[in-house]
């Protein structure tokens, strides 16, 4: 799990100051889009089929991964 982002956005406005893009270093947009990618494999996967972790322990010992 990712520790959550300190983004320090910097702001271009328009002559009556109304915020129209921001620019981000590249850490903080990377940062970004790691966690969209995060979330949509999270989306991806919300109907599959859950099991215990008893279970998800036995299948790691059956197939030989612990």
């Amino acid at each position: 799990m990712t520790m959550p982002m300190n983004i320090n956005p910097n702001y271009i406005t328009n002559d009556n100051g109304e915020k129209m893009s921001v620019i981000l270093s590249m850490e903080e947009f990377e940062n970004i889009l790691e966690e969209l990618e995060d979330l949509a494999v999270v989306a991806e996967r919300k109907d599959e089929e859950t099991i215990s972790h008893q279970d998800f322990i036995k299948e790691l010992i059956n197939d030989q991964i612990i």
